[in-house]
């Protein structure tokens, strides 16, 4: 449901002319409702919601919370009830203010809530969930709604009514909306985080902030889950056998050829000859970023380094997308990680450089410093001094990124207990001092005060 941006006070003034009795009980739910007071709420809301539902979207706004209410304090039939009560709450709502509630918000409300309580089948609420994200993409912003509606066409492949090809289609369009929310949470952070650190935020700017983060928070673990609903169902075995039955039918299909570039790369299923098929046909008919690395992909395979180099960087040049581009460093990045740790920390300023808030790139390069930490000092204590800097750079990648917040944290709090610890920094007598490092990673760490 949208937040509820309205003047009370103005909206009641208009609705005087209409029956007092509905006015009355308007002011009085909603002084109850807006202090959580619910059950107080009920009744004045129940005469509002039955005599006169269009008097102010109020009736509906607070409804479903006082419906909620009820049905997490009631059992048996009295909850049946308040769930049914609520079901027709959202057809109202939709009835009378569709400006103010959204298809999406309506579809994801309904079904969430018939799922929780076994109301539809799946096929009801999967056809409801795919119209709302078909025909309101753009407001389809409900994570656990998003999350239903690729788990229902899980649940209807298992089933045998929706085929592999139908839920990959499906994971990359709820993916893709999953990431699309995680973008612009992260561009909040990001425009948000220099005055956090300045210590300038204003209210609104923290409050804004902090939704921001726990929303992220909620996002994370729904990319999390959807990854989890399509378990196995991506992996080589069952990619592969697909890919080479459909590759004759498909292979002039540039989003096709791309889609499934990207899911054996990501699944690392390069090895066969529908990788090279699909490389090629797709750098025949569309040359692009993705296909360019899948070439780039092909001569890392054959020991090319050079090559594979050359196919790489051509594939960032392709990209103009800022946030693509920043992906694909990040997988350029990942690719080095272990054989060349300051190539691959390069490549991961790159994709901070284009896309400041992937905090990804933070983390890939606070990983880099972590496994770095017993080639970066003469003495255990400047090996191990190396983990604050890595934890730095894990709270970076919590600070710009909500969606990965709690994994960046948990980064952050490992490395800082690798580093040394009070005692150690007190019998080394290095309290505020500076360590420079001779390894890949260069500069200065500066050891923590005791104060």
């Amino acid at each position: 449901m949208k937040p509820f941006l309205f003047c009370f006070v103005f909206g009641l003034f208009l609705a005087t002319a209409q029956d007092q009795d509905c006015t009355l009980n308007l002011q009085n739910f909603y002084d109850h409702a807006r202090v959580n007071d619910y059950e107080a709420a009920y009744e004045p809301w129940k005469i509002v919601y039955e005599k006169c539902p269009s008097l102010n979207f109020a009736t509906f706004y607070y409804g479903k919370r006082i419906l909620d209410y009820k049905i997490d304090n009631t059992t048996g039939d009295n909850q049946k009830k308040y769930v049914n009560d609520l079901l027709g709450l959202y057809d109202n709502y939709i009835k009378y203010f569709p400006d103010k509630y959204d298809k999406a918000d309506y579809a994801s409300d309904k079904a969430l809530l018939m799922n929780s309580y076994a109301l539809a089948s799946d096929e009801e609420m999967y056809a409801m969930l795919d119209d709302a994200f078909k025909t309101d993409r753009k407001n389809f912003k409900n994570f656990k709604g998003l999350y239903l509606y690729f788990s229902l066409m899980v649940d209807l492949h298992d089933k045998g009514t929706k085929d592999l090809q139908e839920v990959f289609d499906s994971y990359d369009e709820v993916t893709a909306r999953l990431d699309e929310e995680a973008v612009s949470m992260a561009e909040i952070a990001v425009s948000l985080a220099e005055k956090e650190d300045a210590g300038t935020l204003t209210p609104k700017e923290e409050q804004k902030l902090n939704a921001v983060r726990k929303n992220g928070t909620e996002l994370e673990k729904i990319i999390a889950s959807v990854d989890g609903k399509l378990g196995n169902l991506a992996d080589c075995d069952k990619l592969v056998p697909l890919y080479e039955k459909n590759f004759e039918s498909k292979s002039d299909d540039a989003t096709w050829l791309k889609r499934a570039l990207y899911r054996l790369d990501n699944k690392d299923c390069s090895d066969g000859p529908i990788y090279v098929r699909v490389v090629e046909a797709l750098h025949q008919l569309e040359p692009s970023a993705s296909s360019a690395y899948g070439l780039g992909t092909l001569n890392d395979k054959k020991g090319n380094t050079a090559e594979a180099l050359k196919f790489y960087n051509e594939a960032v040049a392709l990209e103009v997308d800022p946030v693509k581009k920043s992906n694909l460093l990040i997988k350029i990045a990942s690719k080095y990680s272990k054989s060349n740790r300051a190539k691959s920390y390069d490549y991961a300023q790159k994709a901070i450089d284009a896309n400041p808030a992937n905090g990804n790139a933070y983390l890939l390069q606070a990983y880099l410093y972590g496994n770095s930490a017993n080639e970066c000092g003469s003495t255990t204590f400047e090996k191990k001094a190396v983990y604050w800097r890595a934890a730095l750079k894990a709270d970076r990648a919590a600070q710009v990124d909500p969606s990965i917040k709690s994994k960046a944290l948990n980064a952050a709090s490992r490395y800082r207990g690798l580093a040394p610890s009070r005692t150690e920094i007190f019998n080394a007598d290095m309290a505020g001092k500076s360590i420079q490092l001779r390894c890949w990673i260069g500069g200065v760490i500066k050891v923590p005060n005791l104060d």
